[in-house]
């Protein structure tokens, strides 16, 4: 009974799983399995398959070698609409090319769960009226998205994906340009989410810090490989940070922060 409710929390099975850009290998020998309602974070230097990770999850790219099953069966296998009812993706650089204003661009999250031609319903508009009042973009409503900063069309990107009302959510260094506040904020909505829906996220993050206050558990890679899983509490540690950036760091329980934090000492400095 045990085994088979583990099975049954089991989101993504990956092995084996290996990857090449041009001959060049980013993915070596994979094995992960991701449950649901958790929040992970991806870590590691950068070219260390990150990204590539977050877009063999989502189907965006099929592994060479290996198998991956997302509710049980290769992403290739869903219907694209199925799976985009499903998944919500936040990449890097989110662009939008047309003068689209935001409300357009957030409300474009819902088109997965339309019939063909079906206009939005009012249970929709009240949907987008809500993310957008959480991700603080409704003063931007009107605004073409083609005019805003890169930290809010980084929100918009947020708020289009958490209109999706999916299941599972990948974040690829969403909050990279964002102020702390909102990088605080967006993680703290999405966290709630996780703890009072059961979101599942699987978020690419560079900053040690904010994967100490927002994850679950965390995903070291470097050069490909996979290094380290496990708890914050359990992995979130000095040799850890020594072993996959090559740096120096002291980590404590911070009353504060309430979660782990690092500090870092710079290369060459005394004490």
């Amino acid at each position: 009974m045990a085994r088979q409710d583990s099975e049954d929390k089991r989101l993504w099975q990956l092995e084996q799983i290996g990857f090449s850009y041009g001959g060049q290998a980013v993915l070596h020998d994979l094995d992960l399995v991701l449950e649901k309602g958790k929040c992970y974070g991806i870590l590691g230097p950068n070219g260390s398959g990150k990204t590539t990770l977050l877009d063999l999850l989502c189907g965006l790219l099929v592994p060479e070698r290996g198998t991956i099953r997302f509710g049980g069966q290769s992403p290739a296998g869903w219907q694209p609409k199925q799976l985009a009812r499903k998944l919500a993706l936040v990449p890097q650089d989110f662009v939008v090319r047309f003068g689209f204003t935001v409300r357009e661009v957030v409300e474009m999250g819902r088109h997965p769960h339309l019939g063909r031609f079906a206009l939005l319903t009012k249970q929709d508009h009240n949907l987008v009226d809500a993310v957008m009042e959480e991700l603080a973009v409704t003063a931007l409503a009107d605004r073409p998205v083609t005019r805003l900063s890169g930290g809010e069309k980084q929100r918009v990107a947020v708020a289009r994906a958490l209109a999706q009302d999916p299941e599972v959510l990948l974040l690829d260094e969403a909050t990279s340009n964002l102020d702390i506040f909102h990088s605080l904020s967006i993680l703290g909505t999405i966290r709630s989410r996780v703890q009072q829906q059961g979101l599942t996220v699987i978020a690419a993050l560079h900053d040690l810090n904010l994967a100490g206050f927002f994850c679950d558990q965390l995903i070291f890679l470097r050069q490909g490989r996979l290094l380290h899983q496990g708890r914050v509490a359990e992995v979130l540690q000095a040799d850890v940070i020594r072993e996959v950036y090559g740096v120096e760091a002291r980590v404590r329980s911070d009353a504060f922060a309430g979660c782990r934090q690092v500090s870092y000492k710079i290369p060459g400095s005394e004490g």
